[in-house]
């Protein structure tokens, strides 16, 4: 049986560093290329060595896919192709192509220049690495070769984020990479075909959290921020450079201007005017009302929101400032949280899911005393005593929009990537109870194989179906399968189920018919002409409406039913019945009245026997014998 093997190499039961290997139909797919936020060693990038301990991947892999521009996802992608050596396709979508090379410079400056690391990708890397890739546009089905095709759907997320439909024959995979089935600000919901794939491969950030209502969030946000700024607090919000960060600023600005505050927004990074370009680049991406209003009033050019300089991070008095990165790990964020940290009036709100080992994650989870990169030896523990918030602006999907995706695919099984091993094991759970089907979770270099029932479409001739109908028997269900009896025809590739008048038509073939034979027994102590004649009477009065012909050869016909009558060599009250009949369709008539018609309708190749059955029956009834009939050959 075809199989579908799943490893992946990078977020499995873990967020971060998303690369999962997909071998579908002899093809060997890559799905995300991403860095891991936590680590600063040999972890950070996924193994390579898994698909090939030397030589280039080039010769392993048959094209890369990448779902989005955000580093967990797309951060090793020059280390792999530059490096490791990959010269093969690697397919995003015009957005992604575009801030993919923007954010993975950022992260090199951040790694090399300032931390000095030396083992790392070059800017000209990342040029060569971008040379190589195909862009996507939604809903186009691009064929990678002759087997091989992929389709890109919207995912909302981030601007650019897709979910990507491959297919090999007739087997295919849903990789979703991060999506968000709830509309927000800025961008649309996620949206797929009924495309039923053999594996959704899904992200599941939020397996176990189902969020509350938007507006409640987004009330608490500004409540949050504004109760800080009249305080004369300072308000950090660390996000990444686009997304969130959009999304957040929109809001706020809409409320600086309800509200008529004066305290400055700032926002860290010249990210910030590239991604309001790419935004109105690639406006059609956005949602319905940014696209409506997009003529009259971009919704990405900020009255209120400012760019960020340095030294503001030292001025009195309370400002709202959006820093980059969002996991508090490494950047302009970390440094205006080292210096606010100390102040019990400022305030750090963090929007979005922080991975274990970032400054993010131990801050949320209580740590009040910081180890800092950088520290002398025994030096003082950074002491934070800022207010710490938690408000899940994220575009994840939460566990019920997980479940909705599903809902939308119908997939056949289902396979968690991208969360926490203890969150999925509780929505694998959930995902099994309400949908009846498999679902896996392998952790970084685990392999799941899943057995497929590939399905070869065939075309039905309108009269075979007219004439099944005609038969009767129970109305067709869409969710049920039906038998269909015919011939299957092959003809340039394709495949059709015809009515055999059709099939010896459209090859030219003779007809060669088959006769099925029965005998059975019954005591009658009349001569053989006798018995003969007093079936036949028996017959026309069970049988009305149907031809019954009594030959001078000594044979009764009903339709094409042939029925002679011999008495037995050891006993000439034993009369034998030679039953002689053709398979085909005017037979089904008469077993109609037979309570044995369901039994062909259940299992049409017992035919032959039911048909046997239904002369022992109808015989059964035939005037002045001692009733003992059955059958002896057949």
């Amino acid at each position: 049986m075809p199989e579908i093997k799943v490893t992946p190499l990078g977020a499995g039961q873990d967020v971060g560093r998303s690369c999962i290997l997909v071998s579908i139909g002899g093809k060997n797919i890559m799905l995300d290329c991403g860095m891991h936020m936590g680590y600063n060693d040999d972890r950070r990038f996924p193994d390579f060595s898994y698909i090939t301990q030397n030589g280039r991947l080039t010769d392993f892999l048959d094209c890369l896919i990448i779902s989005h521009f955000h580093l967990d996802h797309c951060g090793a992608l020059p280390y792999m192709s530059e490096m490791v050596g990959y010269d093969g396709p690697i397919y995003m979508t015009h957005p992604t192509k575009a801030i993919c090379p923007i954010l993975l410079e950022d992260f090199r400056k951040i790694t090399v220049d300032k931390k000095g690391e030396t083992n790392f990708f070059t800017s000209q890397m990342i040029k060569d690495c971008m040379k190589k890739v195909i862009p996507l546009n939604l809903h186009q089905t691009v064929q990678v070769d002759d087997e091989l095709e992929i389709k890109a759907y919207y995912a909302g997320h981030v601007l650019g984020a897709a979910m990507v439909h491959i297919k090999v024959g007739s087997e295919s995979v849903v990789y979703t990479g991060d999506y968000n089935m709830t509309p927000d600000r800025h961008l649309g919901a996620a949206w797929i075909d009924k495309c039923r794939p053999d594996i959704l491969i899904s992200e599941s950030t939020y397996a176990t959290t189902i969020r509350d209502s938007k507006r409640c969030r987004e009330r608490d946000f500004l409540k949050k921020v504004h109760e800080s700024i009249e305080r004369g607090g300072k308000v950090l919000i660390p996000v990444f450079a686009l997304g969130r960060a959009q999304e957040l600023c929109i809001l706020l600005e809409t409320f600086w201007e309800r509200m008529n505050l004066k305290a400055p927004i700032y926002f860290s990074t010249g990210l910030t005017e590239k991604a309001n370009h790419y935004y109105k680049l690639f406006i059609t991406w956005t949602n319905q009302k940014i696209r409506k209003t997009f003529v009259q009033r971009n919704m990405f050019e900020f009255k209120h929101i400012k760019a960020f300089d340095r030294s503001y991070a030292d001025n009195p008095g309370p400002m709202v400032v959006f820093a980059t990165p969002g996991m508090l790990h490494a950047g302009q964020s970390l440094q205006i949280f080292k210096k606010w940290a100390g102040n019990e009036k400022n305030m750090v709100i963090m929007p979005g899911y922080c991975v274990q080992g970032t400054i993010g994650h131990k801050i949320l989870n209580g740590q009040r005393k910081l180890e800092m990169e950088g520290r002398a030896q025994n030096g003082p523990l950074l002491d934070v005593k800022l207010q710490v918030e938690y408000m899940s602006f994220s575009a994840h999907a939460d566990a019920k929009g997980i479940m909705q995706l599903i809902r939308m695919a119908e997939p056949r099984n289902m396979l968690l990537v991208h969360g926490e091993a203890v969150k999925m094991e509780f929505l694998k759970g959930k995902i099994e109870q309400e949908f009846s089907i498999d679902c896996y979770m392998p952790a970084n270099g685990e392999t799941t194989t899943v057995t497929t029932n590939p399905s070869v479409p065939v075309d039905i001739s309108l009269n075979l179906l007219k004439r099944e109908m005609a038969l009767g028997g129970p109305l067709p269900d869409p969710k049920k399968p039906r038998t269909m009896h015919g011939t299957l025809i092959m003809k340039e590739n394709s495949l059709k189920l015809v009515s055999s008048e059709q099939a010896l038509k459209e090859l030219g073939l003779n007809e060669h018919q088959l006769r099925f034979t029965c005998h059975v027994q019954l005591q009658d102590p009349h001569s053989d002409a006798d018995t003969l004649h007093r079936i036949y009477t028996h017959l026309k009065s069970v049988l009305k409406g149907y031809t019954i012909q009594h030959l001078p050869d000594g044979t009764v016909i009903v339709e094409s039913i042939v029925i002679k009558v011999s008495s037995s060599a050891e006993d000439s009250n034993t009369k034998v019945l030679l039953l002689s009949w053709s398979y085909q369709v005017i037979i089904e008539p008469l077993l109609k009245k037979s309570f044995l018609y369901p039994a062909v309708l259940a299992n049409p190749p017992l035919k032959s026997d039911v048909i046997s059955s239904f002369w022992v029956q109808t015989l059964l009834q035939f005037p002045d014998s001692n009733k003992h009939c059955g059958i002896t050959e057949s």
